[in-house]
């Protein structure tokens, strides 16, 4: 399972580092459900992980002029704030709870990657004067969602970075690792009072997901985004699938089948490979008649 894991974590640094976001998302039931850690120590694992992979990240895109500090400095300090007090709370969630929790973060992530980067890209990148009380106010929720559940990196603070500040997308996605970087270490500085930490697997992991972030920053170029992205959305969606059919019912006091959460699994794959092959088949009917009748 230790060879699997460190394999998984190859993966999350691919995922950074390909798509500049979705790390927490594969960390946290990694962490979970293949190495069996308690679900505060899957979270409090996670946000190290990330925020070292977006560090290493990070320099890469400082190189070539693509990070604002003052901006993303504003932005993470709030973010940090955020996260350290979630991070402290957590610990009064209980762990069903907090998994739950993360699924939902989960299911909000998979659609901002499903629906693209559209308000970001169709945003106007033009340098403003950064309205610093909004800046602040939105990193400290964003913040605190990182803290509390260990997700919500680069798909929230990336909108964010082009819409209130004006940044070009290239320069948004750089300085996003900046900001997710220091508000997940906040956000693990506050787990890390009251959560037992398993150092030698943390850095094990962190060391297998850095080369992975390295792999995935290589082949951001070659690989079609915008279908990775519709991919990597609906794979997302089944694993938050898969977490609620295996927490929500222990919360309401249900007795499930160890497989239920399997059959859930098989269920949504079954959809998500199907569902939008038909409507791709309709749209594409639609089109032709159309063009037809445009013919005649």
């Amino acid at each position: 399972m230790f060879v699997l894991a460190m394999f998984l974590a190859v993966l999350v640094g691919v995922s950074l580092g390909m798509l500049g976001g979705g790390g927490s998302i594969l960390t946290v039931p990694i962490l979970k459900y293949v190495i069996g850690l308690e679900a505060h120590q899957a979270v409090a694992a996670s946000l190290f992980v990330v925020g070292a992979t977006s560090a290493s990240a990070l320099i890469p895109h400082a190189r070539r002029g693509r990070v604002r500090f003052r901006t993303g400095i504003i932005f993470g300090l709030a973010g940090m704030v955020g996260a350290f007090f979630a991070g402290r709370l957590a610990k009064y969630v209980p762990a069903g709870l907090l998994l739950v929790l993360f699924a939902v973060m989960m299911f909000v992530t998979a659609v901002a990657m499903l629906r693209g980067r559209k308000t970001a890209d169709g945003a106007a990148a033009v340098e403003r004067e950064l309205p610093i009380a909004k800046v602040v106010a939105e990193g400290l929720v964003v913040g605190a969602v990182t803290g509390l559940v260990g997700a919500g990196g680069g798909f929230l603070v990336v909108p964010a970075l082009v819409l209130l500040g004006g940044l070009p997308m290239d320069v948004a996605v750089g300085t996003s690792l900046l900001v997710i970087a220091m508000k997940s270490f906040a956000g693990f500085a506050g787990y890390v009072y009251t959560t037992t930490i398993d150092w030698k697997l943390l850095l094990s992991l962190t060391f297998f997901a850095i080369i992975g972030s390295a792999v995935g920053g290589h082949l951001a170029g070659k690989v079609d985004q915008s279908k990775l992205r519709r991919a990597f959305g609906w794979f997302v969606i089944v694993m938050a699938l898969y977490m609620l059919a295996q927490e929500v019912p222990p919360l309401l006091g249900v007795h499930i089948a160890p497989f239920w959460p399997w059959v859930v699994a098989a269920v949504a794959t079954l959809l998500v490979t199907t569902v939008p092959r038909l409507f791709a088949g309709d749209r594409a009917a639609r089109v032709d008649g159309a063009a037809h009748s445009v013919s005649r």
